[in-house]
C-alpha cells in the first residue's frame, strides 16, 4: 500500500539550475511547489568538491550574459527577478579566450567589449572590420529577436516579426559557415570567432547561425562572470529563494515514476520509497529519454512520444580534469583565464576527430585564479580542463582498462598544455580528480554520460526547437523539461532560461484549467 502524501500544483523533479529556476517562477506566482532530488545537495552539475586544500568548480567556466550591475544582461535581470542577484558574489572574467591550435596557425587573445574585440581582430586580420562589425550588428538583431519571443512566451507575431528583425528571418535557415560567408569575412577571422563552438558541441557547418550569433554578443558585448564561491553559491542561493517563498525541496528523494490516469493525464509521482505526491503538473530537470523510457506510466508514452525522443541525437560526453597546483598561477606562467586548444580551427575536421577517445586532443581549460586569485590558498592555484566526446566511444572502455583510460586521458590532456602553452605544470600537482562520461552518467543519471543534452543541429536545432514548444508540451500534457535537455540546450545560461520560460508556462496551463 503506498502512502500518500500533500498534494502539490507543481512537482518539479531535479535541482538542476533549470529545475530550480522553474520552481521559483511557479512559487512567484502563487503556486505550491515541490522539488524532488535524489542527491544531498541542489545544483546537479552546478556545484563544487574539495580534494584537500582546494575547492574545484564542477563544471562552469564561465556565465555569459550577465553583465554588470549597471548594465545588466538578460541573465543577472532573471536573478535580479527571481530574487537571487545579492545572495551571490560575483566576480569579473578578464578576458573572452585565448586561442591556441596545434598546427601553429593560431595562438591568440581576445578581449570583451565590441570595439576591443573588433580592433584586435582588425590587428590580427587586417581588413576584416567591415564583416566583423557586420557580423555583430547581425547577431544584435538575432538577441532582439530573442528577448522579443521570450516576452511573448514563443507566441510571435509574423508581421512584427517582419518588420523588426528581417535579417534575422534571412538567416534562420543558414549555418555559422554560410552567413560568416555571406558577410565576405575573411577566412583567418572566421576561425579566430569561431573558437566558442565548443561551448554549443556543433561544427559550424551544421550549427545554426542563430543560435551561435546569440552566445557569441552575449559574451562579447556583456562580458563573462562567475560566482565567488564557484556554481553552488547559485545553487545555494536559488535553493534559498524556494524555501523563502515557501516552497519544499526533498533531497535524497528519487522519484520513480510520474503516474497517469487512463486518458494519460499526469495524477502524481510516486518515489522510490512507495509515497506519492499527488500532482497535475510535473517539470523534469532531466533527459526525456529517461523519463518517457523509464518513469512516465507506459500507457502515457505514445508513439509519437517515442518517435520525437529516438529521433534526436546526443550532444557531447563530458571528461574533465581538475588540478590543485602547489605554484600560483604567476610563477607557472598561465596568463589566461580561459583557454581553448584545439588540433584545427576547422571545426568540421575537429568534431570529427572528437568522436573518438584516442584522436581527441580537444580541450577547454580554465585557471580561475586569473579571474579570482583567493579561490585558492595563496601560492596556489586550480585548473579544470573539459572536453567532449562526440560519440558513446567510451562505452568501449572495459572494467579492466577503465582507470588506465582515464589516466592517459588526463596524461594527455597535461601534456597537450604544457607543450603548447610553455607551462611546465605537470611537477606542481598537489591534487587530481578525473570525471569521465561514466562519472558523469553516474552522478546526474545522463544517458551515455551526455553533459550538452541533446545535439543542436539541424532540424534540432534552436529554433526549430522555440517553433515546437507549444506541439513538444501537447506530447504530454501537464509535463515540461528544463535544463540541459529542454528546448534552449546546454549551459547555464541556457538552463536558466528554460528554467524560467517551463516555469512561467507551467503557471501559464494551471490557469487555463482553472486549477
Amino acid at each position: 500500500m503506498k502512502s500518500q502524501g500533500k498534494a502539490y500544483d507543481v512537482v518539479v523533479i531535479g535541482a538542476g539550475n533549470g529545475g530550480l529556476t522553474a520552481a521559483i517562477r511557479v512559487l512567484q506566482a502563487g503556486r505550491s511547489c515541490l522539488v524532488l532530488e535524489k542527491h544531498n545537495l541542489p545544483g546537479g552539475f552546478a556545484t563544487s568538491f574539495r580534494r584537500g586544500r582546494f575547492e574545484f568548480e564542477a563544471s562552469l567556466h564561465e556565465l555569459n550574459d550577465f553583465g554588470s550591475p549597471e548594465e545588466p544582461g538578460d541573465i543577472r535581470t532573471l536573478f535580479r527577478e527571481l530574487g537571487v542577484e545579492d545572495k551571490i558574489g560575483w566576480i569579473r572574467i578578464p578576458d573572452a579566450y585565448h586561442l591556441i591550435t596545434t598546427d601553429k596557425q593560431y595562438d591568440c587573445e581576445m578581449p570583451f567589449g565590441l570595439q576591443a574585440f573588433t580592433d584586435k581582430m582588425e590587428e590580427l586580420v587586417p581588413g576584416s572590420r567591415p564583416s566583423v562589425t557586420a557580423f555583430f550588428e547581425l547577431c544584435d538583431e538575432v538577441r532582439a529577436a530573442q528577448t522579443y519571443s521570450m516576452e511573448v512566451n514563443g507566441h510571435t507575431d509574423s508581421e512584427y516579426m517582419k518588420k523588426h528583425f528581417p535579417n534575422f528571418l534571412r538567416a534562420g535557415s543558414y549555418s555559422v559557415n554560410e552567413v560568416l560567408d555571406a558577410l565576405k569575412m575573411p577566412k583567418k577571422a572566421q576561425d579566430i570567432l569561431g573558437a566558442y563552438w565548443c561551448y554549443l558541441g556543433v561544427d559550424l557547418d551544421r550549427m545554426s547561425f542563430l543560435h551561435y550569433g546569440s552566445m557569441v554578443i552575449r559574451y562579447i558585448t556583456r562580458d563573462a562572470w562567475m560566482p565567488k564561491m564557484r556554481s553552488h553559491e547559485i545553487s545555494l542561493a536559488l535553493e534559498t529563494r524556494i524555501r523563502e517563498l515557501g516552497g519544499d525541496i526533498w533531497y535524497h528523494s528519487p522519484a520513480a515514476h510520474i503516474l497517469t490516469d487512463e486518458a494519460g493525464a499526469i495524477t502524481g509521482v510516486s518515489l522510490t520509497d512507495g509515497q506519492v505526491i499527488p500532482t497535475h503538473h510535473v517539470i523534469a530537470n532531466m533527459a526525456p529519454h529517461v523519463v518517457f523510457g523509464s518513469m512516465l506510466d507506459k500507457k502515457a508514452v505514445t508513439p509519437q512520444i517515442t518517435r520525437a525522443t529516438n529521433a534526436r541525437t546526443f550532444a557531447g560526453r563530458g571528461f574533465s580534469l581538475f588540478l590543485g597546483l602547489n605554484k600560483s598561477a604567476e610563477e607557472l606562467g598561465i596568463k589566461s583565464h580561459n583557454y581553448f586548444i584545439y588540433d584545427t580551427a576547422d571545426t568540421v575536421k575537429q568534431y570529427n576527430s572528437m568522436r573518438r577517445v584516442d584522436t581527441n586532443h580537444v580541450q577547454a581549460t580554465v585557471c580561475l585564479n586569473n579571474a579570482y586569485p583567493a579561490c585558492s590558498p595563496e601560492g596556489t592555484c586550480m585548473m579544470y580542463f573539459t572536453t567532449l566526446i562526440m560519440s558513446d566511444d567510451w562505452s568501449r572502455v572495459s572494467q579492466s582498462e577503465y582507470f588506465k583510460m582515464k589516466d592517459r586521458v588526463a596524461d594527455d590532456m597535461i601534456r597537450v598544455f604544457e607543450r603548447e602553452t610553455g607551462c611546465q605544470i605537470r611537477d606542481a600537482i598537489e591534487e587530481i580528480a578525473v570525471a569521465s562520461p561514466t562519472t558523469y552518467a553516474r552522478y546526474c543519471g545522463h544517458p551515455e554520460g551526455t553533459i550538452y543534452g541533446y545535439e543542436t543541429a539541424g532540424w534540432d536545432s534552436l529554433m526549430p526547437r522555440m517553433m515546437m514548444i507549444a506541439e513538444d508540451a501537447a506530447l504530454c500534457p501537464g509535463l515540461r523539461f528544463a535544463g540541459g535537455f529542454a528546448m534552449r540546450s546546454s549551459g547555464y545560461s541556457s538552463a536558466y532560461v528554460s528554467g524560467d520560460l517551463s516555469g512561467r508556462q507551467t503557471v501559464g496551463d494551471l490557469k487555463k484549467e482553472g486549477r
